[in-house]
Order: structure tokens, then sequence, then C-alpha cells
């Protein structure tokens, strides 16, 4: 029975200290898709775009603590620890399914206010207020970065400023690009800048639903150790 425990409690300590490498690697990729170049760029239209990327940064601190209680726990054979590590995994598990199907169910309404935004977003290249033109020094930076021209509709959404003194440079693109096309008698990039937004967030997306769904595999493992060891404490 002893070496039972000692294996268990071993096993335990080893699997709570991956998972508190998983919560730092976590904590790690999505600091940085959060402070990437090309997160920065897509935040000029935007911030709440990232709640996806500021939720996965708060989970991945969480598993770091429960990993460490985890490991606390299972050397010393604390069972208040094991049971804190127990609950706190079950509420992350059970966050994680609730937002799964949150997501699944709202997939509509969050590409709608998406859309929403960024039909606002092209009015601020329209408009010649002094809010709008710090927005549109910030968005003919990110047009350069990704070579690409307004929002929705290319050069169009820029609407009267593509011909003011200010927008004399909207999108300007070099001669002969394939990246390029012809409007009002300039060379400009041809990509909606839109469309480059969505296939980062589609990208990224891809990257935290991997993350989230491997987590979830942990957890259900972490969840039976937790509660093995706990029951065998309880025995001895």
């Amino acid at each position: 029975m002893a070496g039972v425990s000692s294996c268990m409690k071993y096993s335990m300590f080893i699997f709570n200290f991956l998972f508190w490498v998983c919560g730092s690697i976590i904590l790690g990729v999505s600091i940085w898709i959060r402070v990437s170049k090309d997160a920065q760029q897509v935040n000029v239209c935007d911030s709440s775009l990232f709640a996806g990327v500021d939720l996965l940064i708060a989970v991945g601190s969480i598993i770091m603590v429960l990993g460490f209680l985890g490991c606390c726990g299972a050397v010393k054979e604390s069972r208040c620890m094991l049971l804190l590590f127990f609950i706190g995994l079950l509420l992350i598990l059970i966050l994680q399914i609730t937002g799964g199907i949150l997501g699944a169910v709202y997939r509509s309404q969050i590409e709608t206010s998406l859309n929403k935004t960024l039909v606002e977003s092209v009015n601020s290249l329209q408009s010649s207020t002094e809010e709008s033109k710090k927005f549109q020094e910030k968005f003919q930076k990110f047009e350069r970065m990704n070579q690409c021209c307004g929002l929705l509709n290319g050069p169009a959404d820029w609407g009267k400023n593509f011909n003011s003194p200010f927008g004399s440079k909207v999108c300007a693109c070099e001669l002969k690009s394939p990246s390029c096309t012809i409007f009002q008698g300039r060379y400009v990039y041809k990509t909606p800048c839109g469309e480059v937004i969505i296939e980062y967030l589609e990208d990224h997306l891809l990257i935290i639903m991997g993350i989230a769904f491997g987590l979830a595999v942990i957890e259900i493992l972490g969840l039976g150790f937790s509660m093995s060891l706990y029951c065998q404490i309880q025995r001895k």
C-alpha cells in the first residue's frame, strides 16, 4: 500500500510540475500574441477583439498557481491543498466548456459585432475630426505594414479624404507590384485591410482552440490523479 501511495504521490508531483510548465507556456504564448507587432496593428481598430487572449493570460496565471498547489499537496500529502487543486481545476474546466458552448451559440453575434466595428472604423476613415485624424495616421501605418487599403471596400473607404492633402499617400504602393491596382489614377493596394484582420484573428483562433483542447485533456487527467491521491491519503 505504501509503495502504491509513494508511486501515486510522485506521479502526481511530476504531473503537476508539467501542468505548471503548461501554464507557463500558455501564459507566454498568450502574452506573445497580445503584444506582437501584428496584434498592436490590429488593435488600432478595436482592443475588444483580444478578449479571448486576455482570458488565456488569466487562465495561464491561474494554472501556474494550481500547479504549484498540486506539487505541494502531492509532496506534503496535504488533503487541503489537493482539494483546493481539484476544485480550482474543476472550475476552470467548467468555464472552458461554458466558454466553448457560448462561443459556438453566439458565433453569429460575434461576427456581427466584428463587422459593426469595421463599419465604425470606415466612418472614422471618412471623418475629418481631430480624433479621426489620429486614427487615420495609425491606420496608414497598418496599411503600409500589411500592404492593404481601406477596411471593407478598399480605397473607397477613405471617401473624400482619399484625395485630400492628408490622404495624398494613402494606400500608395510601388508600380507594377502584383498587390497593386489603379484607383482614381493612383496605384494603391487592392486587398482590403478587413481581410487581413480577419485572417489574423482566424489564424490565432486556431492556436487558442488547440491550447484550450489540449488543456482540457490535461485537466481531466489532473482531476483523476488528484482525487486518487486524495482518497489514498484519506485511507491511510
